[in-house]
C-alpha cells in the first residue's frame, strides 16, 4: 500500500511551509513517528513525523515551497524493514570528489619577465615592502631602475594568498519572515528608546539566602526572569498605554499579561508567550520559563506557543551585551530589554560603593506611549527591582517563595 504524506497544517493562518531539511534520503526505510524532515513556517520551524512505517519517496526538494495539504512523500507501507544499516556510499563520494576537482576555480598567476634591479631601486623597494619581480622593469634587459622603483606604489587591496571565497545560501522561510517583521517594525511604528539602571544587590542577596532551598522544592532556579516579569506586570498595571496595541483607528489595551520572553533556540531566536502572567507566582514564572526554553532548545515549541503576547523581555546579557535598543514585536508596543550584569562604582548615601549594576531598555511606540508614560514604566520596573521584598514580595519572602 503507498501512502500519500500531506503537509500538515501547523497554526492558523498559515497555508504553506518551506522544506528546510530532509531528514532522510528518498529510497529509504523510515519507522512511524520518525522524523523525516525539517519545515519552516513564517513563524516556527517544525519537525514532520512519518505517519507509518516504509520505504519513503520523497516528493518535494529542500527549499521548496508547499502548500498546506499537498502531497510531499510517498511511504510504501509494503516494504519490508532492510537487515543492517547501508553499506556506504564510496561511490557517490568519489563522484562528489571528482565534481570538486572539476569545478575548481582556476587561479591566473601574473609575473613579469624581469631583470634585476639596480641597488638604489632594491633600496626604495625594500623601504616600501614590495618585491622588484613583481615590477615590470622599463631599463635594459627589464631591469628596474631607481625610477621604477619611485613611481611602484604598495597596494592595500591586492590579494596575498589569505582566503577570499565567498558562500550563497538561501534564508529560511522563518528568517525571511523575522527580517520582513523587523523591518515592518522600523517602518510602521514611532519607536524610541528610553533607559535607566538597575542596582542588582537586593535580588543578588535574595538569590544567595533562598536559591537552593527555592530550587530543592520547586525543582526550578529563582532565576532574574521571574524578578523582571513581575516587576513588568506591575509597571504594566500601573501604565496601561504600555499593554495596548493600535488596531487600525483605535487603541486596543488588554486587562491581562501574556509576556512574550525572546529564547534562543536552534534554529535562531524564538518568541513563545508566558499567559496570564499577573496571575503566576516567581515559582509559577520560572516553571513556565524553563518549560518553553526546554520546547524551543529541542524544536518542539508550537505556532500557538508563540502566537499572541502584549509585551516582550528580551535577555541580551546572556550573550554580553552591555547595551542595546531592542525592537519592538509587532503588533505589540512595548519591549524591555535585559543586559549583562557588571560591577560599577555608584554614589550611595554620597560614598563611592561597587555594586552590580544591569542597565534596561524600553522600546515603546510613540504612536501609543506618550514619553512620561515610557519613564514611568521604566523607572517602576527599576524600583520593584531594587527593592524586590517590599514591592513584589509584600514584605514575606517565605510567602512569596513558597518556602
Amino acid at each position: 500500500m503507498i501512502l500519500e504524506m500531506k503537509v500538515p497544517s501547523p497554526g492558523e493562518s498559515i497555508t504553506e511551509v518551506e522544506i528546510a531539511t530532509w531528514l532522510v534520503e528518498d529510497g529509504d526505510y523510515v519507522e512511524k513517528d520518525q522524523a523525516i524532515a525539517e519545515v519552516d513556517s513564517d513563524k516556527a520551524t517544525l519537525e514532520l513525523p512519518a505517519e507509518v512505517s516504509g520505504t519513503i519517496t520523497l516528493k518535494a526538494e529542500e527549499g521548496d515551497a508547499v502548500e498546506v495539504g499537498a502531497v510531499v512523500c510517498l511511504i510504501d507501507t509494503s516494504a519490508e524493514k532492510p537487515e543492517g544499516g547501508e553499506a556506504p556510499k564510496e561511490e557517490k563520494k568519489e563522484e562528489s570528489v571528482k565534481q570538486e576537482v572539476a569545478t575548481a576555480p582556476v587561479t591566473e598567476t601574473k609575473t613579469y619577465a624581469t631583470g634585476s634591479a639596480s641597488p638604489a631601486a632594491k633600496k626604495i623597494l625594500a623601504e616600501k615592502g614590495i618585491d622588484a619581480a613583481s615590477i615590470a622593469g622599463t631599463g635594459k634587459d627589464g631591469r628596474v631602475t631607481k625610477e621604477d622603483a619611485v613611481k611602484a606604489v604598495p597596494s592595500m587591496g591586492t590579494p596575498t594568498g589569505g582566503s577570499r571565497g565567498t558562500s550563497r545560501s538561501k534564508m529560511s522561510m522563518l528568517r525571511r519572515k523575522v527580517a520582513e517583521r523587523l523591518v515592518e517594525a522600523k517602518n510602521t511604528t514611532a519607536m524610541l528608546t528610553t533607559f535607566n539602571e538597575v542596582d542588582m544587590s537586593p535580588i543578588f542577596a535574595l538569590r544567595s539566602e533562598y536559591k537552593e532551598t527555592f530550587k530543592a522544592k520547586h525543582g526550578v532556579s529563582l532565576g532574574f526572569m521571574s524578578f523582571f516579569t513581575l516587576a513588568v506586570v506591575r509597571a504594566l498595571k500601573m501604565y496601561p498605554a504600555v499593554n495596548s496595541m493600535i488596531d487600525g483607528k483605535e487603541m486596543l489595551s488588554y486587562d491581562f499579561c501574556d509576556i512574550s520572553i525572546a529564547v534562543s533556540g536552534p534554529k535562531g531566536l524564538m518568541v513563545p508567550v508566558i499567559r496570564n502572567a499577573e496571575n503566576l507566582s516567581f515559582r509559577g514564572v520560572e516553571s513556565e520559563v524553563k518549560r518553553l526554553a526546554i520546547r524551543a532548545r529541542d524544536g518542539q515549541i508550537t505556532v500557538d506557543e508563540m502566537t499572541g503576547g502584549t509585551f516582550t523581555i528580551t535577555n541580551g546579557g546572556v550573550f554580553g551585551s552591555m547595551l542595546s535598543t531592542p525592537i519592538i514585536n509587532p503588533p505589540q508596543s512595548g519591549i524591555l530589554g535585559m543586559h549583562n550584569i557588571v560591577e560599577r562604582p555608584v554614589a550611595v548615601d554620597g560614598k563611592v560603593e561597587i555594586r552590580p549594576i544591569m542597565y534596561v531598555a524600553l522600546s515603546y511606540d510613540h504612536r501609543i506611549i506618550d514619553g512620561k508614560e515610557s519613564v514611568g514604566f521604566l523607572v517602576a520596573v527599576k524600583e520593584a527591582l531594587e527593592n524586590p521584598v517590599e514591592i513584589l514580595m509584600d514584605n514575606n519572602v517565605k510567602k512569596a517563595l513558597e518556602l
